[in-house]
């Protein structure tokens, strides 16, 4: 009898105690909006962040309460966005798919460096130290820490430039951002034509450092009937709404700087060798 009643008094805490958990459990219980693990299923569950959130989950309560558009998602594109739409009665705008572009052709054989660099492999170290150590203070850095943040695998390093698979890319923005020089951009993925250049110095300080950097003569702002390409300060920009890939551009630039992927193979890669050839 003696051991007996312990083991009563335990089993009776337990239910007592059991009993206040399943009642507070209830009182006190977040209710979920039935809505918000549909749309997570519909997210493509990268948790790249390129939609400005931690993660899918996170975007999915935000589109739920209103925070975020339905089309928020880069990687699921209209597909994805289309199926939150659904799932929250509503009509989706279509968005214009993306890549990622390094706007820099500034390759190992093609640029001087100021120094010797030896510090830590990451962009952002070196940029810290004067730049990095290439002689343009806008081009690639070249140590990689845009593809070992790209959550896509989609970046390399081909001869001291950062270089995109396209085939592999989502346009999620994670390299944009991750990039210390701002060298990559996003633009419209059947876009064929972009700058590889993003210097901001005059073009003769331009022509002291980069064999092919652009230098602002305006040949292909005065040669482009579309009015696409314009050049801001000494660098040329190309405007994608305007822009038909008629590739006038490319034939007239004499930096051989504005590049077509169609001619490069679809563009996966840039090197050396490549530039050379041209």
């Amino acid at each position: 009898m003696q051991i007996l009643t312990p083991i009563l008094i335990l089993a009776g805490l337990g239910l007592v105690f059991g009993i206040v958990l399943a009642v507070a459990s209830k009182a006190f219980a977040v209710e979920v909006d039935e809505r918000v693990p549909a749309v997570t299923d519909v997210l493509p569950g990268a948790n790249c962040g390129g939609c400005g959130y931690s993660g899918c989950a996170a975007l999915a309560e935000a589109i739920v309460k209103g925070e975020a558009k339905p089309n928020a998602c880069t990687v699921g594109g209209n597909e994805v966005a289309e199926a939150i739409g659904k799932i929250m009665g509503i009509s989706v705008e279509k968005t214009v798919r993306k890549r990622a572009q390094v706007m820099c052709s500034g390759t190992c054989d093609l640029t001087t460096s100021k120094y010797i660099y030896e510090g830590a492999h990451d962009c952002i170290a070196a940029a810290k130290l004067g730049g990095g150590d290439k002689a343009c203070a806008n081009g690639c850095v070249g140590l990689g820490t845009c593809a070992d943040a790209c959550p896509f695998e989609a970046i390399t390093v081909e001869n001291g430039v950062a270089a995109v698979d396209y085939h592999k890319c989502r346009g999620c923005g994670v390299c944009v951002a991750t990039c210390p020089k701002h060298v990559i951009e996003l633009i419209p993925y059947d876009s064929a034509h972009w700058i590889g250049c993003k210097s901001a110095e005059k073009g003769a300080v331009t022509r002291k450092v980069c064999e092919v950097g652009c230098i602002g003569c305006r040949l292909c702002e005065k040669n482009c009937e579309y009015g696409a390409v314009k050049v801001e300060g000494s660098l040329a920009v190309i405007d994608y709404e305007k822009c038909v890939d008629c590739g006038v551009c490319v034939e007239k630039c004499p930096r051989h700087i504005i590049w077509s992927a169609k001619s490069q193979g679809d563009g996966l890669t840039i090197t050396c060798e490549v530039l050379k050839n041209k």
